[in-house]
């Protein structure tokens, strides 16, 4: 299981406010919530966002409400994986149950910069910064979360 896209890059204490706006949460469609992904902290990265991209931010990321709108938002936006030097631990369990891959690496989260062009193995937790050459390791997931993942979410990989 891999990733490969170009970042866009956030800061600190990314919270579910701003992933996707409350004023959008009396929907259930999860095109119209990619619509309104992270518009109130960029407002042109629903027009930017390319299927297959990845989210890169600091510490902290998805704090705030419990929202499992936030992950989901940022999945049907066609983000194929966040990371970050830390997350909220409720928008962690989120993410893995809806089937948007994140991994914690402090040390990537950091020095990727926004456009970079990263490669992620799920396998091995390796992330390559493909622009600067740059590899960094984070903890892979062991394989039960790896098959979640990889079937789109936690009620679609049971009995599978």
């Amino acid at each position: 299981m891999n990733a490969h896209g170009i970042v866009h890059k956030y800061g600190d204490n990314v919270d579910t406010d701003v992933i996707i706006p409350a004023r959008y949460l009396n929907t259930a469609s999860h095109s119209e919530l990619a619509a309104h992904c992270m518009e109130d902290i960029d407002k042109d990265f629903v027009t930017k966002v390319k299927q297959g991209d990845i989210i890169v931010a600091n510490k902290n990321f998805g704090c705030g409400s419990s929202r499992e709108h936030a992950p989901i938002a940022i999945k049907a936006s066609g983000i194929s994986c966040v990371i970050a030097s830390t997350f909220a631990r409720i928008f962690y369990r989120n993410s893995i149950n809806i089937g948007l891959a994140i991994l914690e690496c402090d040390e990537a989260a950091k020095d990727i910069k926004d456009g970079d062009e990263v490669k992620v193995d799920f396998n091995t937790g390796v992330i390559e910064n493909v622009t600067t050459g740059k590899t960094y390791q984070a903890e892979p997931f062991p394989p039960f979360i790896q098959n979640i993942i990889s079937k789109g979410g936690l009620l679609k990989s049971i009995g599978k």
